[in-house]
């Protein structure tokens, strides 16, 4: 029951978040205008994504000290969540990159093509999974993949960028985001973070909830 009153309370959060984005006054923001509403959507989905890949971190780890299917469905549920909003950060990215740069995609913004390749070895997790027949070397291998692919987001996404000339907020003569918009947009944007990660973990039971179920129904047809 308390379940349920929680993923309840995460819709209408939600709900009240998305309605407030829409609705709460913009200040004028130099070229960003009124397409800085998508700060409560582009950002957060990052921060949600990152949450995710940690957590499939944290359970590969988990599996390789203790290979036990159920924590390999976690890890791999969480990473379907993970790549799932970093596909959506990477579309938000795009539409915002189109009404502030004139393009929906630009190959001289690094963290954009970064954040693309990360989404890619993400991709090549998945792929991976599918080419071996065999459970535990499956799911050994693919740990150890997930390993090795949390490390590398790190510097995808923020080391390497902000070393580089970037058209985004943060990177090297260019200011970071919070520091040039208005301290009332904090309001909608701080909340839309811990409610998109609550959406995440919503989204991440239901997904795991069905690996098990399916898993158990794979066991009784053997």
């Amino acid at each position: 029951m308390r379940l349920k009153s929680w993923k309840y309370v995460t819709a209408l959060w939600m709900t009240g978040v998305l309605i407030g984005g829409f609705l709460i006054p913009i200040p004028e923001i130099p070229i960003l205008l009124e397409s800085s509403r998508n700060l409560f959507l582009h950002v957060p989905m990052w921060f949600t994504m990152a949450v995710c890949f940690a957590a499939g971190f944290v359970y590969s780890i988990m599996y390789l000290n203790n290979p036990d299917p159920a924590i390999d469905r976690k890890a791999e549920s969480f990473t379907q969540i993970g790549l799932l909003f970093g596909i959506c950060g990477l579309i938000t990215g795009s539409l915002w990159a189109r009404f502030t740069w004139g393009s929906w995609w630009t190959f001289a913004e690094p963290r954009m093509n970064l954040s693309a390749l990360g989404m890619m070895i993400y991709v090549a997790y998945f792929v991976l999974r599918t080419a071996f027949d065999n459970p535990e070397k499956r799911a050994k291998i693919a740990a150890v993949f997930n390993v090795f692919a949390a490390t590398t987001i790190p510097f995808l996404l923020y080391i390497i960028p902000r070393q580089l000339p970037s058209l985004h907020p943060g990177a090297e003569g260019n200011p970071a985001f919070s520091e040039i918009t208005a301290p009332e947009l904090r309001y909608i944007f701080y909340p839309a973070v811990v409610g998109f990660i609550a959406l995440a973990f919503w989204l991440y039971d239901i997904l795991y909830r069905y690996k098990k179920v399916k898993h158990q129904i794979e066991q009784q047809q053997l």
